[in-house]
């Protein structure tokens, strides 16, 4: 048994049949018009919790790029918001990460994010120069590992490479001079709303859940039972 299941794509269309975890919250958007459907889409919490992060690294990155702020007054600003975003964070993947034994990476990426924040603010309370000159390669980097344990914690080749892009970006940004914080926004931002949008690979369903009920888990197994027949059909 291999550690990655390479028969499933790394990215593919959302799957429909979704396990009783992820139709907790799950938030469904349509634009109708008389019987006409020209838009649905469906996010569970974790696709929520990557447009979430997707929108505050595209803002704090931008603004960086362009508004006339402080430094200082972005620093406040922004761990205010990155502070109220990982406890969004938590509140919407708990019961999740519990079901599907992942707890560890959540808070992975809650030391990573309290870390950055932590450096990023020191280095502009403090005035430390090397921070500030590398505040866009401190933040790919930290995104870097936090998609690296969870492509391993998830067995998941999609989060692998996601951590390999922010990698390259750090080696690219030299050549966007003047332009490092916009380019550092479009990678991570972009990046997360492709998670958002489409269907990544991870590995196989747990036999057993501690967590649900038998009713549950009988739930699932139909659920994967189905998702492969919809896999053999494409």
């Amino acid at each position: 048994m291999t550690f990655f299941n390479s028969a499933e794509p790394i990215f593919r269309r959302k799957q429909k049949e979704l396990d009783f975890q992820d139709l907790q919250g799950l938030l469904r958007l349509q634009l109708r018009l008389k019987n006409t459907t020209f838009l649905s889409l469906s996010y569970t919490r974790i696709d929520q919790v990557f447009v979430l992060w997707g929108l505050v690294s595209a803002t704090i990155f931008i603004t960086a790029q362009f508004a006339p702020i402080s430094w200082i007054t972005q620093a406040i600003w922004w761990t205010i918001l990155t502070i109220i975003g990982t406890g969004m964070t938590i509140a919407l993947t708990d019961f999740w990460v519990k079901v599907e034994r992942l707890r560890w990476v959540l808070y992975t990426w809650v030391v990573l994010m309290l870390v950055g924040v932590g450096i990023t603010d020191l280095g502009i309370f403090l005035g430390w120069g090397l921070v500030l000159m590398n505040l866009c390669n401190l933040w790919l980097g930290l995104c870097a590992v936090g998609y690296f344990c969870t492509g391993f914690g998830m067995r998941s080749r999609a989060f692998l490479l996601s951590g390999s892009l922010q990698l390259l970006g750090i080696a690219i940004l030299p050549y966007f001079l003047g332009w490092q914080f916009v380019a550092t926004g479009i990678i991570m931002a972009a990046n997360l709303l492709i998670f958002a949008e489409t269907q990544w690979d991870m590995r196989p369903p747990i036999q057993d859940y501690d967590l649900l009920t038998p009713e549950q888990k009988q739930f699932n197994q139909n659920q994967y039972q189905l998702r492969q027949y919809c896999n053999h059909q494409l």
